[in-house]
């Protein structure tokens, strides 16, 4: 589905880009990670067609430069920072609908999907929305056409965790008939999500890797954990996960499949107040 060879990218004096070689097939779900400056953003656009390189870069085949339209019209993209649009909400889900020729109704349903209130929000200026519902305009953007091709950036980074299950729930639907590419500063954040790992250093693919992607992807977790003393930073960075308190010191409550590592990544924050945890998958004695 897609294919780079000797891409090189170059501002001014300074080499992004350095002669990547890189190939995604058909069912990748590919992991792009790297530190700032590594080149993940600048692959990505020249993906969509927006800079010029030395090179070649085939998306199903064709040039993203020379057959731009036809291009983005296979991609569905989600950006990590939401562009300063002035637009409404339906005109901007009807400017993205007409240039794929998609149905602006199923952008805007996979949003309500994500938890965005639809009539709420029709008339507001895009620009003037929260970073979440921003993120889930995006998403419903991205899903709610026939895209062969997932291209997105820290795509979950804004959502609360109820509207991540749904967003996980709706990758599951589409695994084996689309291509992702899911950019990162963190696998954790990503790990669950992906069945290859491509790690860019200073313009080079320094690790290209297949993983295990056993994980299933609209999983849910039943979670307890019990702490040794109340504390105040915990009860506030747990009820944003939806977790409620039981008696004494514990709490219960789910995290989706997917989620499982960035959540324990949350409670190492606070492991020397850690009793016990228990993850059970839902459903399981």
């Amino acid at each position: 589905m897609i294919q780079l060879k000797s891409l090189k990218k170059t501002f001014r004096k300074t080499q992004v880009l350095r002669g990547l070689d890189l190939n995604l097939a058909k069912g990748d779900r590919m992991a792009l990670v790297g530190s700032n400056g590594a080149g993940k953003t600048t692959l990505v656009r020249c993906l969509l067609g927006q800079y010029t390189f030395e090179g070649e870069v085939l998306v199903a085949g064709l040039s993203p430069r020379e057959n731009r339209r036809e291009v983005l019209k296979q991609i569905g993209f989600v950006p990590q920072l939401p562009p300063p649009i002035k637009m409404t909400v339906e005109q901007l889900v009807q400017f993205s609908a007409d240039l794929c020729d998609a149905d602006p109704e199923e952008m805007l349903g996979v949003a309500a999907k994500l938890g965005l209130p639809i009539d709420e929000v029709r008339n507001r200026v895009f620009v003037r929305m929260s970073g979440g519902e921003k993120q889930k305009l995006l998403i419903g953007i991205a899903l709610g056409r026939d895209a062969e091709i997932l291209i997105m950036d820290e795509p979950a980074a804004n959502l609360d965790p109820e509207a991540r299950q749904v967003f996980f729930n709706l990758l599951a639907e589409r695994l084996d008939r689309v291509t992702m590419i899911i950019s990162s500063h963190r696998l954790d954040e990503v790990a669950a999500l992906v069945n290859r790992v491509v790690e860019l250093d200073r313009g080079l693919v320094v690790l290209d890797d297949h993983v295990d992607d056993s994980v299933d992807m609209s999983s849910v977790l039943n979670c307890s954990i019990e702490l040794s003393q109340p504390n105040d930073a915990f009860s506030k960075s747990i009820s944003e996960w939806g977790f409620t308190h039981n008696e004494g010191n514990c709490w219960q409550g789910q995290v989706a499949g997917p989620d499982r590592l960035r959540f324990l990544g949350v409670l190492s924050r606070y492991a020397g107040l850690l009793q016990g945890i228990e993850m059970k998958a839902a459903g399981q004695k």
